[in-house]
């Protein structure tokens, strides 16, 4: 993936060690302001410029166009979601008429991959019935339609890739990206294990010490609430799986990380806590499940549908490491 031609230099190498044609994708600049080229821009003229004669060499090959809508995490709706994915397809699209125009004889098709995780998620609004859009859903709804029919004219393809989508986590619930019915805690596949390590029911609210602060769980907070992660009713006798938004939830929260602990305070009305016992075993749902995750060298997997055996750990996946 490259975003300038001084990258290059790189994928010459490669292809010099293998013998093999290094597959390529250029890296879109759409708002985030993270890392990619603008469509248009000098420097983009001048790195689809030494990537074609790279790949009439036999060095290496383009095989699309890469976007991630960064900024889309601080959505709050649908409509922002999907109009985000719109942006994100249409500043490929952008890129494409450049790359065609300054080659007309380069006629392979392009892939065209989009997706921070809010817009991969709202790609299901096109799938609801029109009963369930306002007038904004709606207007965002035919605008991206429209968008995809002019990337199929321009016989690119579209690949949504997943982020976060897999497993979910608080901050997705945030983003509002589908209707709350269709995104719910339920949908978030994440947990980290920890226990309870003491207990200080006199502090101004209800808080306990827990065995997982910020190597476990991350430092990145969520605008929903002020917290760095939800307690699960896993194992916590009468709690109940949350039914409110993030910024209505009133449970266990974990309110304050160090480095080693949490202090996960009640938020609730005090009395009606949900009781907790030193030793006790429970489960927190992070804020970002992608750097909760990497602290972790692997994933512990149980079946939820599993009626009466949804703790049994049927697969171990070994965690990726780099990125």
């Amino acid at each position: 993936m490259l975003d300038h031609p001084g990258q290059l230099d790189t994928v010459r190498t490669i292809h010099h060690a293998s013998g093999v044609p290094v597959s390529l994708y250029i890296k879109i600049e759409m708002g985030g302001k993270r890392c990619g080229v603008i469509p248009g821009s000098q420097v983009f003229s001048q790195l689809f410029s030494d990537v074609l004669a790279l790949e009439e060499a036999g060095v290496c090959s383009l095989a699309g166009l890469y976007s991630h809508a960064g900024h889309s995490y601080a959505g709050n709706d649908r409509a922002t979601a999907i109009d985000l994915l719109r942006q994100e397809l249409e500043a490929l699209l952008a890129a494409t008429v450049a790359i065609r125009s300054s080659a007309p004889a380069r006629t392979q098709q392009l892939i065209l991959t989009v997706g921070a995780t809010p817009t991969a998620t709202s790609i299901r609004n096109l799938l609801l019935p029109e009963s369930l859009q306002t007038e904004s859903e709606a207007a965002a709804i035919t605008a991206l339609k429209a968008i995809v029919e002019n990337i199929k004219t321009a016989n690119c393809a579209i690949e949504l890739h997943a982020g976060v989508y897999p497993v979910l986590d608080i901050q997705q619930l945030a983003t509002h990206a589908l209707p709350d019915s269709y995104l719910t805690w339920d949908d978030m596949a994440l947990t980290i294990l920890t226990e309870v390590a003491s207990l200080y029911p006199d502090r101004e609210k209800p808080e306990a010490l827990i065995a997982a602060g910020s190597i476990a769980l991350g430092r990145e907070p969520c605008k929903a609430y002020p917290g760095y992660g939800v307690v699960s009713p896993w194992n916590i006798n009468g709690a109940k799986v949350p039914t409110v938004a993030p910024e209505e939830h009133v449970g266990w929260q974990v309110g304050k990380v160090s480095q080693e602990h949490g202090i996960l305070r009640w938020m609730g009305k005090r009395g009606e806590e949900s009781k907790l016992a030193i030793g006790q075993r429970i489960q927190v749902w992070p804020n970002h499940a992608c750097i909760a995750g990497v602290g972790f060298d692997w994933y512990l997997v149980v079946d939820s549908t599993s009626e009466a055996r949804e703790d049994e750990v049927v697969d171990a996946w070994v965690r990726w490491r780099g990125w």
